[in-house]
């Protein structure tokens, strides 16, 4: 071949090859998560399982009434009375909480989850999905000490590990945001296990919105219902929905059912002035109907942490209030009894750093609602 066939032969080569590089689509670094199982200690311990539906949850109400689903928050009568998304958002397990008492020095969880999108817009899997684990320090205080990290619906992972020694009291949260179709808890095959059963104290049932549903904490046991549910020592019925928290007649229904300690009514922040007026008084007729003697607390809606600069958001949240009072006025001059007030203005402190949305509380803005509901709550259980 002849020295200049050579040379554009070659050039023909490169300009191939250098084709062929930018055809082939550049390829990034793996990711790498970290492992749901400890797999570079050699994969799952040997583990005894336990079923907690054998045991039960507190946090769900109407006692033996048949479910479409074991953990489901509303019995299956609610369907076709409430509107579809109460239903739908009934689903979810928010505010379900399983005790029981061990000391094993590893615990884990094995549960599937009936959605399969895992977090939300504002909710991390952990909160939205995730299982939170408590325990019973040496004081007898109720300690965060682990949480799930699920990636799939189907999750079996450690919760906690190399936990120190002793034989002590311990609280799993279920998902704020999913719902559960099994659990199963794990521990040591040594180690000793007993179920706790849910405790016969009357509890404190809330009914709200998106804010008692839990959004936008960021685990499950860190909602301001949970917080008060620790610090008051009683069990807690989280009927928040999402949106769709609006004194409907329909819930009402069902809230009656409940032989509560008390009722919080929180759904303004789903709520306009209209709304409040015409639906809050009938709500709080139908419960004291029904329960004579159970206190009910009227919470106005927080101020968003935004509102400052946002005069016709401002605006709204004291419409929404002036509302509120007036209902309240008006059935304390009906003789009403048993009623509670607690104002919205400062539920999520007045720094503009409570919220991760202006809406939705983050942890800080939860610990502070717990911190102004619980002397209203705790004047409200003296009666």
């Amino acid at each position: 071949m002849s020295p200049r066939l050579l040379r554009l032969a070659a050039l023909a080569f490169l300009f191939a090859g250098a084709a062929g590089l930018r055809a082939q689509p550049a390829t990034p670094p793996p990711l790498v998560a970290e492992p749901a199982t400890d797999q570079k200690k050699g994969g799952q311990p040997k583990l005894v399982w336990h079923d907690v539906t054998t045991w039960g949850v507190e946090g769900r109400a109407f006692g033996d009434l048949e479910r479409k689903r074991w953990f489901d928050r509303f019995p299956a009568e609610a369907e076709g009375k409430v509107t579809d998304a109460v239903w739908r958002l009934s689903r979810d397990s928010a505010g379900m909480m399983v005790l029981f008492r061990t000391d094993s020095p590893t615990i884990w969880a094995d549960y599937t989850l009936s959605k399969e999108r895992l977090a939300g817009v504002n909710m991390t899997a952990i909160g939205a999905s995730g299982l939170d684990l408590y325990a019973r320090d040496a004081q007898g205080k109720w300690r965060w000490a682990g949480a799930t990290r699920p990636n799939k619906q189907l999750v079996r992972q450690e919760i906690a590990g190399g936990l120190a020694p002793g034989f002590r009291d311990y609280a799993v949260y279920l998902p704020l945001y999913n719902g559960v179709e099994s659990l199963k808890l794990g521990v040591a095959p040594t180690a000793k296990f007993e179920s706790v059963a849910p405790r016969a104290a009357k509890p404190i049932v809330f009914y709200g919105t998106s804010i008692t549903h839990g959004a936008s904490a960021s685990r499950p046991g860190m909602v301001h219902t949970a917080i008060l549910g620790r610090r008051l020592d009683l069990p807690v019925v989280n009927l928040g929905f999402s949106g769709n928290g609006r004194m409907d007649a329909a819930v009402g229904d069902l809230l009656v059912k409940i032989d509560a300690a008390v009722f919080v009514i929180d759904c303004l922040p789903n709520m306009g002035a209209a709304d409040v007026r015409a639906k809050c008084i009938p709500l709080v007729k139908q419960l004291r109907a029904a329960r004579p003697d159970t206190p009910i607390v009227l919470v106005e809606d927080r101020r968003n942490t935004n509102s400052w600069i946002l005069p016709a958001r401002d605006k709204h949240h004291s419409d929404n209030h002036a509302a509120l009072k007036e209902a309240f006025a008006a059935l304390q001059k009906e003789g009403v009894k048993g009623l509670f007030y607690l104002g919205g203005d400062d539920l999520l402190g007045d720094d503009a750093e409570g919220a991760t949305d202006g809406s939705h509380p983050s942890d800080l803005g939860f610990v502070r609602q717990a911190d102004r509901f619980e002397p209203v709550l705790r004047a409200a259980l003296k009666k």
